[in-house]
């Protein structure tokens, strides 16, 4: 049989379709799963018994695991050109109406 080239031919005709698993990392991301969600079943206590053994242990732990809820903020670098030690002693706020607005344009 020559070669098709084109869509009629993938290369594939009879075996596993493209971007299917092969059996064996099926099974061994499903016994992962199995043995994580094992391990979720105990991690209130596990957590309770390492933080009375060791809390600096406990609260990193903490901290990696709330990696996985909470995104990660980037850091912001701030220049400031001016300079930062002139003292800001008074801000005043006034509030007008509309109508004084037009009282003002019409004066002028």
């Amino acid at each position: 049989m020559a070669f098709k080239k084109g869509k009629e031919w993938n290369g594939n005709k009879f075996g596993r379709p493209k971007g299917s698993q092969n059996r064996s990392s099926e099974m061994m991301k499903r016994n992962i799963q199995r043995a994580a969600n094992l391990g979720l079943d105990y991690l209130k206590e596990d957590y309770e018994k390492l933080r009375q053994e060791d809390p600096r242990g406990a609260l990193n732990l903490l901290m990696k695991l709330l990696e996985f809820n909470l995104p990660k903020l980037k850091a912001m670098d701030v220049k400031l050109d001016a300079d930062v030690k002139q003292k800001i002693e008074k801000i005043t706020v006034e509030i007008k109406n509309k109508q004084d607005d037009k009282k003002e344009k019409e004066t002028n």
